[in-house]
């Protein structure tokens, strides 16, 4: 399995730049009176239990198989990631919202601005850095895609997530700063409401987009066209190997997948023969593709095959039709 050692490194450095933050954030909005603030520091306490609750998902993943789940714990990050997805929506955009409404029908005296704009800068520098190095992290392993494309093809929602929780973080801080401000220089302080409510869209059209993301993995998709593509030409080499009608993978987890295969074995391959190429093929791509935690072979017909490639690719028709609707 492949190393999630970068993933983590990003994972961390959020981490304690959240942590540091979202306390002094606190600290800073109970001096001032500042919704705005306070909606930050919500924003940055929900980030720090959204970090914690990813590398928990990357320890329970890295758990072998067992009697109960023969193909790995891979689906826990995918688990675990979704449930960041709804805290950033349930808390981050709830108590921001809340918090927004409140100001706006009392609108509320912001004291010691001076101590508002110096934490707001601190947040810049340290949340800034924290997505430098999300956006490097992500830039290595998105290649030539663009940045939505390659977030819809991934397969390992850690390398994203930070990214947008970061982006989404100095966004936040952008509106809050833009109320604070806007508050102090017209007398105005209902202003400062708006920023809390501006910052609960923010949250929460990261919170959707994230879930939306996760939800996707989480339900099991297949591997990229380019894995599936290796693994054919793997069992397709064999020489035992008539025809490869096709296969169906499934992804467990960031470096999980499962394969069935549908091919046609020479015909004149008796039942031991037949035990040692897929042994044979099994050893291949062990040794190409470690990310295979299953393979299934399925001898097969090219006509069966065709029929049941038809009714999949009908079904895909259908649901794209009802996802447009």
């Amino acid at each position: 399995m492949a190393s999630h050692s970068g993933s983590k490194t990003v994972i961390y450095a959020a981490l304690a730049g959240n942590l540091l933050i979202a306390l002094t954030k606190f600290v800073a909005a109970s001096f001032t009176g500042s919704s705005a603030m306070l909606s930050e520091g919500v924003h940055s306490i929900v980030d720090t239990g959204n970090e914690l609750l990813l590398l928990h998902g990357l320890r329970r993943a890295s758990i072998p198989p067992d009697r109960v789940h023969p193909f790995g714990h891979g689906r826990e990050l995918y688990f675990w990631s979704f449930i960041v997805a709804l805290l950033v929506f349930a808390l981050g955009a709830g108590v921001s919202f809340f918090e927004g409404v409140l100001h706006v029908l009392n609108p509320a005296e912001i004291h010691n601005v001076t101590v508002n704009y110096i934490v707001l800068g601190l947040s810049v520098f340290f949340e800034g850095t924290s997505w430098l190095l999300a956006l490097r992290h992500f830039r290595r392993t998105k290649g030539k895609l663009g940045y939505l494309a390659a977030v819809h093809r991934s397969k390992d929602p850690t390398v994203f997530s930070i990214l947008f929780e970061d982006s989404a973080a100095l966004l936040g801080i952008a509106i809050a700063l833009s109320g604070i401000t806007a508050s102090i220089l017209t007398g105005n302080f209902i202003f400062d409401g708006i920023a809390s409510l501006g910052i609960s869209v923010i949250l929460a059209v990261t919170a959707i987009f994230l879930a939306r993301e996760c939800k996707g993995l989480l339900l099991g998709e297949a591997a990229l066209p380019e894995v599936q593509k290796a693994i054919f030409n793997i069992v397709s080499a064999d020489p035992d190997v008539q025809k490869v009608n096709g296969i169906i993978t499934q992804q467990m987890g960031p470096n999980q997948v499962v394969v069935n295969v549908s091919l046609e074995f020479e015909d004149k391959l008796t039942a031991p023969k037949i035990e040692e190429c897929v042994l044979r093929i099994e050893r291949n791509l062990a040794a190409a593709r470690p990310e295979v935690v299953g393979f299934f072979v399925k001898p097969q017909t090219a006509g069966i095959w065709a029929r049941r490639r038809e009714k999949i690719e009908a079904n895909h028709e259908d649901n794209n039709d009802s996802d447009e609707e």
